[in-house]
């Protein structure tokens, strides 16, 4: 049955068993903290398998424990989310930067080098430049402009490439949607492995979310998401997702066993209800993007628009949109003509559109990320990046497009 029908066809119904849970069509709320063992023998198999004491033996699974480890609400939802990108297995966390901290702790040791995309979400950012400056853990940013040749160089350069254990990209990029090639990146880290040491990739897929891209198709090792944004689509939960293959997984489910940063069951419960609409709310949010963006791409107060749709035919980053992406999405940057005053006038203006961070929601929500999501950012690295005072971010949602632009354009006006 899963390997005929589409993802979201199965969303309704995968890793869900009915008759357990009194018929229910839908799987009821586990608000438990404990499971209990019908027999001592049963509790000693399931811990054996926990704490990673011996193989599963053929056939067996691991039994219910407790909510921290594992929970039916947990499992329903890790089985179904690793539908859409194809993976071997999921963990989901309490929130995106739990998932991004969990796995970039995994990872790296003190010591080791981390070679990052820039930009990166604000978040990220402060994670990448405090915490693990501080314990030791040493990184490189790097942009889209820069070429395989150039990345290696840059890593040689710091005399830390025998150091280099991950590789942590974010493309689309927040707010300014650069694209980075997967592949390229996939061969650099394979340059800099060895049989006693592989250097692990990690993309931040958030941006485009399990549906417009699939990062493992192209030489991650492990796909990152704020399932917050467009998994859970109604901006009612918080919560982060990591796939990838069911070793590296088992890795990263470990850890988050023991920093505690699972998702509860009620995030579960709600992330399955948002699963089942992913496929048309996307949609209808990228039908109404193009529309926003040809929209402002048009006006003379708008000095320029970053979205994939209006990407020139002919560059480096068609060739990687072409590639990596089945779609522009619904995320668009855009610069007003003047400052911070100016943005800050027009986003006062706006009634339909909330002035919100995040983004993926159902409603349409503006930013400015140069003093909201990205004002820890350092600001001479803001300015490389792109991040200017003028520059705004929107995340199209699912209202009728004619009244975003109609209120776009009266604040504009």
């Amino acid at each position: 049955m899963k390997d005929t029908l589409h993802p979201e066809s199965l969303m309704m119904t995968y890793g869900y068993k009915p008759e357990l849970s009194e018929g229910a069509v839908k799987s009821p709320i586990f608000q438990t903290s404990t499971f209990v063992f019908q027999t001592a023998e049963e509790g000693k198999a399931f811990f054996e398998i926990a704490y990673g004491l011996r193989e599963k033996a053929k056939g067996e699974e691991l039994g219910l424990i407790y909510s921290r480890i594992n929970n039916p609400n947990l499992e329903i939802l890790e089985n179904r989310l690793c539908l859409w990108d194809n993976a071997e297995d999921s963990a989901v966390f309490e929130s995106g930067m739990s998932a991004i901290s969990t796995v970039l702790l995994e990872f790296l040791k003190p010591g080791d080098l981390l070679l990052y995309s820039c930009p990166t979400y604000g978040g990220t950012d402060h994670f990448i430049h405090h915490f693990l400056k501080e314990i030791g853990v040493d990184s490189i940013g790097f942009t889209h402009e820069q070429d395989k040749k150039e990345i290696i160089q840059l890593i040689r350069e710091s005399g830390k490439e025998e150091k280099l254990a991950f590789i942590y990209l974010e493309t689309p990029a927040n707010p300014t949607n650069d694209l980075i090639d997967i592949s390229v990146c996939r061969e650099v880290a394979d340059y800099f492995s060895n049989p006693d040491k592989k250097v692990r990739i990690g993309v931040d897929n958030t941006y485009m979310g399990p549906l417009w891209a699939h990062p493992l198709q192209h030489g991650a090792d492990l796909v990152i998401y704020s399932a917050t944004k467009y998994i859970g689509g109604h901006s009612d939960l918080i919560a982060g997702a990591v796939l990838g293959n069911a070793e590296l997984i088992q890795r990263v489910k470990v850890l988050r066993t023991f920093l505690g940063n699972m998702a509860s069951p009620h995030t579960c419960w709600l992330l399955l209800r948002s699963l089942e609409t992913l496929k048309v709310r996307m949609e209808q949010q990228r039908r109404n993007a193009e529309q926003l963006a040809h929209f402002l791409n048009n006006h003379p107060k708008i000095e320029k628009v970053y979205y994939l749709g209006l990407i020139e035919e002919g560059t480096k980053a068609f060739e990687i949109y072409k590639k990596q992406y089945t779609s522009p999405g619904a995320m668009l940057s855009f610069e007003i003509k003047g400052g911070e005053k100016e943005a800050f006038y027009f986003l006062n203006q706006l009634k339909l559109i909330k002035l919100a961070v995040s983004l993926g929601s159902t409603e349409s929500l503006i930013q400015h990320p140069a003093t909201m999501t990205h004002a820890g950012v350092n600001p001479e690295s803001k300015l490389k990046m792109g991040i200017t005072d003028n520059l705004i971010r929107l995340s199209v949602g699912v209202e009728h497009y004619e009244d975003l632009i109609g209120d776009i354009e009266q604040a504009l006006s």
